[in-house]
């Protein structure tokens, strides 16, 4: 559930006073999610899009987020526009909460993945990602590896049992930054490219949402992401690699933008870094978060199981194979 903050007809008010917009006549919170409060506006003819900014993302940061996604907007990357109020800003204040309104996008998300759709999701990052590297927008990436260990000293490993398992994690961060590469290309990647911020409609896919991971950091570790996210098959509880996936997914890719030696080289590497630190993070909320809270929990043995395929596999050709 991800409705933290609930508004009223009060607000809706608001809005309709600050933005020229057809007249909002009905609002409904939007369960899906963690992060942030999201709401369904619809007006007349239109439908779209409040987010009310929760404690997790950091005030000074939401004006990059919002000129990264209208910059997108105006590059024909489909995600949703931030509209900007009668003062021409991108925010306001609803409930003493930073909050912006952004246009809907049309679609949904898939529950499972074809090898068609990863060869389309490939060609679609490529095309952000030419786009992004021009972009002089910048913002230092709060989930890089390089933050991996501070967030692993601040999860409360509760019973003995687990201590096997922070010797493990301490070990594979330990060989993930010592092999880390330097110096690919990059720019800003969204960062958090899961199947649920992935659109299709008429089985094509017509954009992406929830930019508020985005960042700069390397090319090739959004296709690690995106390796992890989308390309393993879940059957009984296992989470096995898909490798016809994985290949689409960088065909389209380089249909767009060429991929050099030295990142595919890297793969191994970025993918073990992009596994530890959804294995961290799901393990902080599952260890650190009261019962009380409404945060949904996501299984951490997921990407344990991705990191431990990932640690038995070194070469780009590994992952085609």
């Amino acid at each position: 559930m991800a409705v933290y903050t609930k508004i009223k007809q009060k607000e809706i008010d608001t809005i309709n006073e600050n933005f020229n917009l057809e007249k909002i006549t009905s609002f409904k919170g939007i369960k899906q999610g963690i992060e942030n409060t999201n709401y369904l506006l619809k007006s007349k003819k239109k439908k779209y899009i409040l987010t009310i900014f929760e404690k997790r993302v950091l005030q000074k940061e939401i004006p990059f987020f919002m000129k990264l996604m209208d910059s997108l907007n105006s590059s024909n990357i489909n995600c949703p526009k931030p509209l900007k109020t009668k003062n021409n800003q991108y925010l306001i204040k609803l409930r003493n909460k930073t909050a912006c309104i952004v246009s809907f996008l049309e679609g949904r998300d898939k529950k499972i993945l074809k090898v068609n759709d990863c060869y389309a999701i490939g060609k679609t990052i490529a095309q952000m990602h030419i786009v992004t590297k021009k972009m002089k927008l910048n913002r230092k990436n709060s989930m890089g590896v390089r933050n991996l260990k501070p967030l692993l000293e601040s999860i409360k490993f509760k019973s003995k049992k687990f201590s096997n398992l922070k010797i493990f994690l301490k070990n594979n961060l330990k060989d993930i930054n010592k092999n880390w590469p330097k110096q690919l290309p990059k720019g800003i990647i969204h960062g958090d490219l899961f199947i649920d911020n992935i659109f299709f409609k008429k089985k094509k896919l017509s954009g992406i949402i929830d930019f508020y991971f985005a960042a700069s950091d390397y090319f090739m570790y959004e296709i690690a992401i995106c390796i992890n996210a989308l390309c393993f098959d879940h059957k009984k509880g296992k989470f096995k690699m898909n490798n016809n996936k994985i290949k689409n997914l960088i065909k389209g890719y380089e249909s767009v933008k060429k991929i050099s030696l030295k990142e595919k080289k890297s793969i191994n590497t970025l993918c073990r870094g992009a596994a530890l630190r959804y294995l961290l993070t799901r393990l902080y909320d599952y260890s650190n978060t009261p019962k009380t809270a409404l945060i949904k929990i996501k299984d951490p043995n997921e990407y344990y199981q991705k990191l431990l395929s990932h640690n038995n596999l070194s070469s780009f050709k590994d992952y085609l194979n």
